[in-house]
């Protein structure tokens, strides 16, 4: 359906953040992940850290995925702290970076102004369980991202939103019954003490068997662990599942 759009006041530099408003169409949220509670989570972050610049580097599995593609334009939906819309922005791509909250799009623009980066990305604020980007993107890239909807539906609605010839890239949480511990995700709302729940995580197996063989060849379908180190230093595990598919012409 069409998505009404207004222009909030100007960022940082000039940088306008986008916002975008839509009705649900019948679809049912099952956890809890919605504007209020990113707005809270985030606000609740500033406070205590008020001298807080704004997220870590990109995700690795993003640098590596994408190393190897020709720039053009991307989608980083659920983009938190901007640290993945940044990178490529730095990296030659034309970036829409959106999020459910204000508060972290704010926090992210303010980092594009101080890197450089601004001119080359658009945030836009939105709940990606209904918003509709209008143009499809030669990339679309998502990290840890807790929609509004089931998992599994968001990586869908996603995915429909691919360019031929584009490539999806997916890294999410691992879906394993005893690995449901502590992850830090910097710049996508994790501390040291956060569980993600179930409904908040994939496996390799469900993602792919939602892309029609006909339309996607897939590239990667891992499953990995790694460790991360915290703002304060410490080191964490993390779990992850990461597909990378190219949508055939």
């Amino acid at each position: 359906m069409p998505v009404r759009q207004q222009d909030l006041p100007p960022g940082p530099a000039g940088v306008t953040i986008t916002r975008t408003g839509g009705e649900r169409e019948g679809v049912a949220m099952t956890h809890g992940f919605d504007k209020e509670y990113w707005e809270r989570h985030w606000q609740q972050a500033g406070a205590a850290d008020p001298g807080r610049a704004g997220g870590g580097p990109p995700n690795p599995h993003l640098v590596r995925e994408t190393g190897d593609l020709v720039p053009g334009t991307a989608l980083d939906a659920g983009c938190g702290e901007g640290a993945e819309a940044i990178w490529l922005a730095a990296h030659g791509w034309q970036v829409t970076a959106a999020d459910i909250s204000a508060e972290v799009l704010a926090r992210a623009a303010a980092r594009a102004s101080a890197s450089g980066a601004a001119e080359r990305v658009r945030w836009v604020e939105a709940d990606l369980g209904t918003w509709q980007p209008g143009t499809p993107f030669d990339l679309v890239t998502t990290h840890y991202a807790h929609p509004t909807i089931p998992q599994l539906d968001f990586y869908d609605r996603i995915a429909d939103w691919v360019a031929p010839g584009g490539t999806l890239l997916i890294v999410g949480h691992l879906h394993t019954a005893h690995l449901h511990t502590g992850h830090l995700h910097t710049g996508h709302g994790h501390g040291a003490d956060h569980r993600p729940p179930a409904e908040a995580s994939a496996t390799a197996e469900t993602i792919t068997a939602r892309l029609d063989g006909a339309a996607w060849d897939v590239a990667t379908a891992e499953e990995c662990h790694r460790t991360a180190v915290t703002r304060e230093g410490g080191e964490i595990p993390l779990h992850d599942v990461v597909v990378r598919a190219t949508r055939r012409r």
